[in-house]
C-alpha cells in the first residue's frame, strides 16, 4: 500500500469513528438489564439509519468480491430479488413483530407456538449459519479484497483477526445503536465510490462489451448458470422472504425505530437504494474484470478497483470497504449475542443482570470461531455460491417454522421443531449426496416437505388437526 493510500485510509476511518461517536455520545442506552432496550437501541434508530444500516449489513466483500467474482450479469437476481424480500418484511412481518412488541425475530415463535423450546432450537440454528457460514465469509472476503487491491504482502489470516478485532470492539462498546450509525456514515462512502468504480470499469473498455461470452450477459441462466432461469420462480423467492423478514441482523434495525412507520420508512429506502443502485455495483466491475484479465473470480473486484481508481481514491476506498467488512461483521454479532441472551442464556441459565457483560463474553467467543473458520472459506471457488448452497441447511428449515406458526393455529410446538430437523437433513441429501436439481430448486422442496411435515406429525403423532389462520 503506498503511502498516500495508508494515510487516506487511516484519515477516513478515523474520521468515519470520530463521526459515529459524536451521534452517539448522548444517546440513552436504556436498561443494562432489559434486552429489549439495550439490544434494539431504546427505539431510538431514526428511518435514515434504518435504511442505512440494512443497506451496509448486506452490503458487503460477500456481495461486492463475491458477485463480481461471478463475473457474469445472471448473479444481479440476487439484488433484485431483495426489493421483494424488504417489501414483504415491510408490509407483513413488520407489523407483527411490532405489534408481539419482540425483540428477537424468534420470540414471535414462542409467543406463536407458546413454548420457548421453538424459540431457542431456531435461535440456535441461526446462530450455527453466523458463526460457521457468515463471519468467517465476511472477514476471508474483506481480507482478500484488501490483498489484491493493494497488493501487501501480509496473510490473510493476520488482515482477517484485525477485521475481526475492530469489528467486535464495535459490536460490545457501542451497541446497535453506534453499528447503525456507523453503518449509514460508511454506506454513503462506499455507495459512491462503488458506482464510480462501475463508471470508470466501462470507460476501461470504452463501454464496449464485445468479446465476452453471450452467457456471460444474459440474465436468464441456463441449467449450469450459478442461477438458472425457472428457480427464480421457486427458491429465489424464498431465500429473498426467510433472509428480510426473519433474519435477526436485518429485522433488528427495523424493530429498533421509535415506531413502526419510521421502520416502514427506513426498509422501503433500503429497497429503492437496493433496486437503483446496488445492481449495477456488484456486477458490471467483475463484467469488466473478465474482458480484461479472463476469468479470475473472487479477486476481480480487488484488482480491477486497484487499476481504474487513482492512488488517493483507492485509499478511500479501501477504508469504504473496511468500513463495510466492519459494519456487516459487527452487526452480525450485536444480532447473534442479542439471539443468545435473549433466547438462550436468559431462559435456561437465568436472567441477566448486566447484559452489556454477558453480551461482550459471547461476542469475544463468536470472533475467535469465526477467525479459526477464515482458511475454510480460502479455499472455495466463489465467497456468494457457497455461503448461499451452506445456508440452504437452515434457511427453509427455519421459514417452514415461521409460516405454520403465522398461517396455522392449534399446531403443537414440538411438531414444528421435528419438521425443521426432517428439513435440514432432507436438504443437506439434496444438496451434498443426490443431486437431482439445483440447490435453489432443492431450497423450495426443503420449504415444502417442512411444512407438509410439521403438520403431518401435529396431526398422525400429536392428534392435532391444524386450522388456517383466516378460516378459523
Amino acid at each position: 500500500m503506498q503511502p498516500i493510500q495508508l494515510a487516506i485510509f487511516v484519515l477516513i476511518t478515523g474520521l468515519i469513528g470520530l463521526a459515529t461517536w459524536w451521534q452517539c455520545r448522548k444517546a440513552d442506552s436504556g436498561d443494562k438489564s432489559s434486552g429489549h432496550d439495550y439490544f434494539l437501541a431504546n427505539g431510538g434508530l431514526n428511518w435514515y439509519f434504518v435504511a442505512g444500516s440494512i443497506t451496509l449489513t448486506n452490503l458487503s466483500t460477500d456481495q461486492l468480491v463475491g458477485m463480481n467474482g461471478n463475473q457474469m450479469l445472471v448473479v444481479v437476481w440476487w439484488e433484485l430479488a431483495a426489493v421483494f424480500g424488504l417489501c414483504v418484511l415491510t408490509f407483513v412481518f413488520l407489523p407483527i413483530y411490532y405489534r408481539n412488541n419482540c425483540t428477537t425475530t424468534t420470540e414471535l415463535l414462542q409467543k406463536k407456538y407458546n413454548n420457548k423450546h421453538i424459540r431457542a432450537v431456531i435461535s440456535l440454528l441461526f446462530l450455527l449459519g453466523n458463526l460457521f457460514i457468515f463471519l468467517p465469509a465476511i472477514l476471508y472476503g474483506g481480507a482478500l479484497f484488501l490483498k489484491s487491491m493493494t497488493g501487501i504482502e501480509v496473510p490473510l489470516i493476520l488482515i482477517s483477526i484485525a477485521f475481526a478485532i475492530a469489528g467486535a470492539t464495535y459490536a460490545i462498546l457501542g451497541g446497535l445503536r453506534a453499528v447503525a450509525v456507523s453503518d449509514t456514515f460508511s454506506g454513503v462512502l462506499i455507495l459512491s465510490l462503488a458506482v464510480l468504480v462501475a463508471v470508470l470499469a466501462l470507460n476501461a473498455i470504452d463501454f464496449d462489451l464485445s468479446g465476452i461470452p453471450p452467457e456471460r450477459l444474459t440474465l436468464f441462466g441456463g441449467a449450469d448458470s450459478p442461477i438458472p432461469w425457472p428457480t427464480l420462480l421457486t427458491g429465489m423467492v424464498f431465500i429473498q422472504i426467510f433472509y428480510w423478514s426473519t433474519n435477526q441482523t436485518i429485522t433488528q434495525r427495523a424493530m429498533a425505530s421509535p415506531s413502526l412507520r419510521e421502520g416502514q420508512k427506513g426498509v422501503l429506502v433500503a429497497a429503492a437504494i437496493r433496486f437503483l443502485i446496488i445492481p449495477a455495483i456488484v456486477v458490471v466491475p467483475g463484467i469488466v474484470a473478465f474482458k480484461l484479465y479472463g476469468d479470475i473470480n473472487d479477486a476481480a473486484y480487488g484488482r480491477i478497483v486497484g487499476d481504474v481508481l487513482p492512488a488517493w481514491l483507492s485509499g478511500a476506498f479501501a477504508a469504504g470497504i473496511a468500513a463495510a467488512v466492519l459494519t456487516t461483521f459487527n452487526s452480525i454479532l450485536n444480532s447473534s449475542a442479542a439471539l443468545y441472551v435473549c433466547d438462550l442464556h436468559e431462559p435456561y441459565v437465568g436472567k441477566v443482570k448486566n447484559i452489556p457483560r454477558v453480551s461482550a463474553i459471547s461476542s469475544i467467543a463468536m470472533t475467535i470461531l469465526a477467525v479459526a473458520l477464515v482458511p475454510v472459506f480460502a479455499t472455495q471457488e466463489s465467497i456468494i455460491n457457497t455461503v448461499q448452497q451452506l445456508y440452504g441447511l437452515l434457511s427453509m428449515p427455519i421459514l417452514s417454522a415461521f409460516i405454520v406458526g403465522l398461517a396455522f393455529k392449534n399446531v403443537e410446538a414440538w411438531a414444528a421443531i421435528i419438521a425443521v430437523v426432517i428439513g435440514v437433513l432432507f436438504y443437506a441429501f439434496m444438496s451434498f449426496v443426490w443431486t437431482p436439481v439445483h440447490y435453489i430448486h432443492a431450497m423450495a422442496i426443503t420449504l415444502i416437505v417442512s411444512v407438509l411435515s410439521a403438520l403431518i406429525v401435529n396431526l398422525i403423532v400429536f392428534r392435532k388437526r391444524a386450522q388456517l389462520v383466516f378460516l378459523s
